[in-house]
């Protein structure tokens, strides 16, 4: 046998023996699930996880189960409030596995393990439709880049009176006193004028620089004022039609916020510097937006839409810039054996578009 034959025979014989025990030990975790009952911990918010007294399971549950028909897994459920309480029974070596909207994040990898993600989600914020007060609709001409332009435009008038000033006050002393303040100040009353096309008459530049100077200042003021006044009336009229709901999470800086307790977006949160009112679930977050205790609440979108669907008589509005996209996934303990078996039926169940077809059942395909 030659050396080649010999190396081809040893690489065949412990793939072999690879195979041979992987598919044991596949078989030994299998039958041990099997026979072993697991205790599933139950947490989160609709339309993931509904209540005792609901008729539907919501979208969690029904993925889990069809898993675990799959994969002949006996299970018990016990619930819990807070999806932070089930968290901490896992790591406690109470629950078998958690099931709901549990995000996949860095900090818990430390203490548990997940399945791949079955939902992927994002954080957005929802307001109030409210008409705008008095002062939300001339806030914006007290703005710090407005009054930076009306303060430029202010050092343009002067810079164009002193020219004006400095040109006419020896040929025109009667038109520009030979005080600069009052020379300056008719020059800026001159440029004024001239701008806004009153055509008064009162004050004339008679040299020829003077002339050279009011004319261009009368094309250059026709570009600058056109600009300005349809700034200031777009503004205006932006403000008078619009509302007070929240479009981007910059917006809410220094602003109240209510969130579900110790869940990813309260974290989000904090970057923004917003005044954040931690409930225990999304119904106590809405009420204090709806009570006008905060003015915005952030969550999870499909929490978000879920119960946006089904208040409809609610003034309330949806942002739809999205933020911290994230996974859902199914959270196990460290060395639990159950995380390959339930990938591979996750795997199974998307390619055979069942996950797909429960999300559709509680959510709407274009939200």
């Amino acid at each position: 046998m030659t050396l080649k034959s010999k190396v081809a025979s040893v690489v065949l014989f412990c793939t072999t023996l690879t195979i041979f025990t992987y598919t044991l030990h596949a078989q030994e975790t299998e039958k041990t699930s099997n026979t072993t009952e697991l205790l599933v911990g139950v947490a989160g918010s609709e339309p993931f996880v509904f209540g005792k007294n609901s008729s539907s399971k919501g979208i969690a549950i029904e993925i889990w189960e069809d898993v675990a028909n799959k994969k002949s897994w006996d299970y018990t459920y016990k619930i819990f409030d807070t999806v932070e309480d089930a968290l901490y029974a896992l790591n406690k070596g109470d629950l078998n596995v958690v099931v709901g909207p549990i995000s996949i994040t860095s900090q818990r990898l430390e203490y548990m393990r997940f399945s791949q993600p079955f939902y992927n989600s994002s954080l957005a914020v929802v307001s109030r439709v409210d008409d705008l007060t008095i002062w939300q609709k001339i806030k914006p001409l007290f703005s710090v880049k407005l009054l930076l332009a009306v303060g430029i435009f202010l050092i343009i008038l002067a810079i164009v009176g002193t020219l004006l000033w400095l040109a006419e006050r020896k040929k025109s002393p009667d038109q520009f006193p030979s005080k600069p303040a009052d020379g300056i100040g008719t020059g800026m009353w001159l440029a004024i004028v001239t701008m806004s096309t009153t055509g008064y008459g009162d004050k004339a530049p008679i040299t020829l620089w003077g002339r050279i100077i009011a004319g261009s200042w009368m094309i250059i003021s026709i570009i600058f004022a056109t600009s300005m006044v349809a700034g200031i009336a777009s503004t205006l009229t932006l403000t008078s039609l619009g509302t007070s709901t929240v479009s981007n999470v910059e917006q809410l800086a220094g602003r109240k916020v209510a969130t579900i307790a110790a869940s990813p977006s309260e974290a989000f949160l904090k970057a923004y510097k917003t005044k954040i009112t931690a409930v225990n679930n999304l119904n106590s977050a809405m009420t204090k937006l709806t009570n006008r205790e905060v003015d915005a609440v952030v969550y999870d979108r499909p929490q978000l839409l879920y119960y946006l669907k089904n208040n409809k008589d609610e003034a309330l509005y949806i942002a739809k810039a999205e933020y911290y996209k994230q996974g859902y996934g199914f959270a196990f303990p460290v060395d639990s054996d159950l995380i390959y078996e339930a990938n591979r039926a996750l795997l199974e169940l998307a390619e055979d578009q069942e996950i797909s077809t429960i999300v559709d059942y509680y959510l709407d395909k274009d939200e």
